[in-house]
């Protein structure tokens, strides 16, 4: 009975730790059609930056695409896409890539 404690402790340890094992870094890409300018894709990317979870943002102009690079543990897609429409800039997600 000694040890029962300790392995109830390491059980309980590993549930708390088990969603870190399934957190990955995610790329998504998001077609944003209303970019038309060169000042958009600096306020998408402020946008995205400010979610907790944002690693980095690339715009494409021409395509009216944001690549972002995202921990999915900490931020989901809809919570990007409701940050680009929050900011006046309604946008779909077009790929996800691990």
């Amino acid at each position: 009975m000694k040890g029962l404690p300790v392995k109830h402790i390491l059980i309980a340890a590993g549930f708390v730790l088990s969603p870190l094992a399934w957190a990955a870094q995610q790329t998504a890409t998001l077609s944003v059609p209303g970019m038309t300018c060169a000042t958009c894709p600096i306020t998408v990317k402020k946008a995205l930056t400010q979610l907790g979870g944002v690693i980095g943002v690339k715009s494409n102009l021409d395509k009216r695409e944001v690549t972002v690079v995202y921990d999915d543990a900490r931020v989901s897609l809809e919570n990007l896409t409701q940050a680009t429409r929050d900011a006046g800039f309604p946008s779909t997600v077009s790929g996800v890539k691990p």
